[in-house]
């Protein structure tokens, strides 16, 4: 696997490689960027989904579940540690992500109690707060 390659300037503007891939992360206006890309925290949002669209689509087809595709939506949301009551750690910040998923295809009950079990045991936990739902 390739490094992902991270290059500054003197702004908030980052140029990204990731193998063959060039991508741009900014920060809105409001806040000191020139909102040409995505904010890293978008990033974060993009590649949680991204991540468990795919798990869901290796476990329909390893089960031979009719998934036609998945729709997940990711809400990222921060709040001070402190605040955060089953959190180790109280200072900074926790990242909290609300991840809906819908499932697309004809699914019976336990296909789609299946992709709920599958997306609970892989969703990431730790210093990063969340709540998961799978939308039917």
């Amino acid at each position: 696997m390739l490094p992902v390659i991270v290059r500054a300037g003197a702004s908030l503007r980052n140029e990204i490689e990731a193998g063959p891939h060039r991508m741009i992360a900014d920060e809105p206006v409001d806040v000191g960027g020139s909102a040409e890309g995505p904010t890293p925290y978008d990033f974060l949002s993009a590649g949680l989904g991204a991540c468990t669209s795919m798990t869901m689509r290796v476990v329909a087809k390893r089960e031979n579940i009719p998934l036609e595709g998945a729709e997940v939506h990711v809400i990222n949301d921060r709040m001070h540690a402190k605040d955060c009551a089953d959190c180790s750690n109280n200072t900074g910040y926790i990242h909290r992500f609300d991840v809906r998923i819908k499932l697309i295809g004809n699914l019976s009950d336990a296909q789609r109690e299946r992709g709920h079990r599958e997306f609970h045991r892989s969703f990431p936990r730790g210093q990063v707060g969340g709540s998961r739902r799978l939308v039917q």
